[in-house]
């Protein structure tokens, strides 16, 4: 049976654990050699074979069963993702010169692949939460490149100039981001903040690699058709998980380095302009080349929209979808005019446990204000019934 390699008083039961956690130090990979009777890391177990002619232990590999377990988010993990997009919200209302930009994933993402791991190819964490994370460095070096493919005055070797008509300039690009020159070393205006996605659904993803030609890269073969690729998983954040992009300016630094782009907040109108032609073009995180990290940029209202939606899910009670269902049945009554009526306030009413008290009135009050009833009762009895959620 694979286990972890970590000391016995530790048990073996990582369930609670952090995704970084169970990929990292907790990770189910190793086996018992049973030859040897110590922990083996090149094997999930190492079992006699059934035919005992040429005795020998065989390798059973556990890689992928491995990476799958490390893949579930637990209920405190999608918590931790929500609180720390909302502190980021947060600071970012109080901050001056903040611009912030929605996105949502159109394939899945992955960075952090050339980390150290057992598997060879790692992933980022942000410690100590070992949570999926998109560091703010990474950010920066996608929109420090966007900015140079759409500056008509900056040379990419291999490469034409975008015909896009934008103000980028080589001068920008260095008070904006800094100077990459050694010797003449300059921090930029630009901070970028880490982006935590907001995962959609209760667990990562594992893709798979197959590299054709490892004859030729890590042997003496010249390339040919005729290897054996190898599989490699390795882990991703799924499509359509929600990310969020905070750029902060400092005003006084760039006051000094480029008063021009400080007046009239000019240097907001190039950076949208970088993030579009990222959002385009580039993609975020590794592998990019083959179309993981895309992402589209998602307007205020639709941003908006998912905002409230994910709220509604955070509040979903399922006794409230139950009575519901119950009433409806019992009744011959449509679910809205359940949701409004006076059995499911009776029913609210007689519920012991506070907790699920107070998350079946939360859930309630917010499908009455999706629907514009909980401050405009749409009938008298509808008033009543409010009135008896007030009550309590």
């Amino acid at each position: 049976m694979p286990v972890a390699a970590v000391p016995s008083y530790l048990g073996q039961e990582f369930e609670d654990a952090s995704p970084g956690m169970r990929f990292g130090m907790y990770l189910k990979l190793w086996g018992v050699n049973r030859e040897q009777n110590k922990i083996d890391w090149r094997s999930a177990d190492r079992v006699w074979p059934q035919q005992k002619k040429y005795p020998r232990w065989e390798d059973q590999d556990n890689k992928k069963e491995a990476i799958e377990a490390a893949c579930v988010l637990t209920p405190n993990d999608k918590k931790i993702l929500k609180t720390f997009y909302d502190r980021q919200c947060a600071l970012a209302s109080l901050a001056t010169e903040v611009l912030v930009f929605h996105g949502q994933s159109t394939a899945p993402f992955t960075t952090g692949l050339g980390n150290e791991h057992p598997l060879e190819n790692g992933f980022a964490f942000l410690w100590p939460y070992g949570l999926p994370y998109l560091p703010g460095s990474g950010v920066k070096g996608v929109l420090r490149q966007a900015a140079r493919e759409l500056a008509p005055d900056v040379e990419i070797e291999g490469m034409g100039q975008w015909d896009v008509a934008t103000d980028w300039s080589a001068h920008a690009i260095e008070a904006l981001f800094g100077s990459e020159d050694s010797n003449d070393a300059q921090r930029g205006a630009l901070q970028f903040w880490d982006v935590m996605p907001q995962i959609k659904g209760d667990r990562l993803m594992v893709e798979i690699m197959t590299p054709h030609q490892k004859h030729y890269y890590q042997g003496n073969e010249p390339p040919h058709d005729s290897g054996q690729p190898t599989p490699i998983s390795f882990l991703t954040v799924p499509p359509d998980s929600g990310f969020t992009f905070h750029v902060q300016c400092d005003r006084v630094r760039l006051q000094r380095l480029a008063p021009e782009l400080a007046r009239n907040a000019r240097w907001r109108v190039l950076l949208e302009a970088a993030f579009e032609h990222a959002f385009d073009w580039l993609g975020f995180g590794a592998k990019t080349a083959v179309g993981y990290g895309a992402m589209r940029l998602m307007d205020n209202e639709e941003c908006q929209a998912q905002a409230e939606k994910a709220k509604m899910d955070s509040l979903r009670c399922g006794w409230v979808d139950e009575q519901i269902g119950k009433i409806s049945e019992e009744t011959n009554s449509k679910p809205e005019e359940v949701l409004r009526g006076k059995r499911l306030a009776n029913a609210w009413q007689s519920i012991d446990d506070p907790e699920l008290k107070a998350a079946a009135l939360a859930d309630i009050q917010a499908r009455w204000q999706a629907h514009g009833w909980w401050d405009n009762p749409p009938s008298p009895a509808a008033k009543k019934t409010r009135s008896a959620y007030d009550a309590d």
